[in-house]
């Protein structure tokens, strides 16, 4: 190798550490290696970084009460073959109806998230209003996917089906009613499930089939599967 190309190797390399220290600082959200904020904006890297989360449930803990979020660990539990939850949280904040949902840490931090940074300025944006509660069909159910040998992840509360929105003024955003409601409500539905697909493994809805026609269900799976 002559002189002239190993200088310009050289400059390359300078030139990519230049750009990789400045996404470090600006857009650490981008980089897979970088540490997981929830208070972050979402980035390419938001996702897999949560679903990261799955392997350190301490860790992950640790991340939802750096971040406020309001939860207490739940113990361990089998209740059938490939049934049952490990790591999992219980979110005690008042914006989830019925209170209390059982989630995987991993998706607790990925509804944390998706709530902060999409689904609370979709509300402003398309509805004028703040959001104040999130209405849910459950996250535990020890069942195959429907028509499927294959578990669900509901059956290891990795799972969770949004059903409505409540904002301030009091007036639900349903998923049943409203996809194809009024343009404002209309719009904010579908923002709040093209938001899912920068956070969770699976988003589904009522575009996917009959059977989501009233809700939108979001996982944690090691895909990345948002048709």
């Amino acid at each position: 190798m002559d002189l002239r190309a190993l200088l310009f190797l050289l400059i390359l390399a300078l030139a990519a550490w230049g750009i990789v220290r400045y996404l470090e600082r600006t857009r650490p959200q981008d980089l897979p290696w970088t540490p997981l904020d929830l208070a972050a904006p979402l980035g390419r890297a938001t996702a897999w970084k949560l679903a990261s989360l799955d392997g350190d449930p301490a860790w992950c803990r640790r991340l939802l009460d750096l971040d406020g979020v309001a939860f207490e660990p739940v113990a361990d539990r089998i209740t059938a073959p490939g049934c049952g939850w490990q790591g999992a949280v219980r979110l005690t904040g008042p914006e989830w109806s019925p209170r209390g949902p059982v989630l995987t840490c991993p998706l607790a931090a990925a509804v944390t998230v998706w709530q902060r940074h999409v689904v609370r300025p979709a509300a402003r944006r398309h509805l004028a209003s703040n959001l104040s509660r999130i209405d849910h069909y459950g996250t535990y159910s020890c069942r195959p996917v429907a028509g499927s040998s294959r578990q669900s992840q509901h059956a290891t509360s990795n799972a969770i089906d949004i059903a409505a929105f409540r904002t301030v003024r009091g007036t639900p955003v349903s998923v049943l009613r409203d996809w194809s409601g009024t343009p404002e409500r209309a719009a904010f539905l579908r923002d709040v499930r093209r938001g899912g697909c920068a956070v969770f493994g699976t988003t589904l809805g009522p575009d996917y089939n009959a059977a989501h026609r009233d809700h939108f269900h979001f996982d944690m799976a090691n895909w990345s599967y948002c048709p």
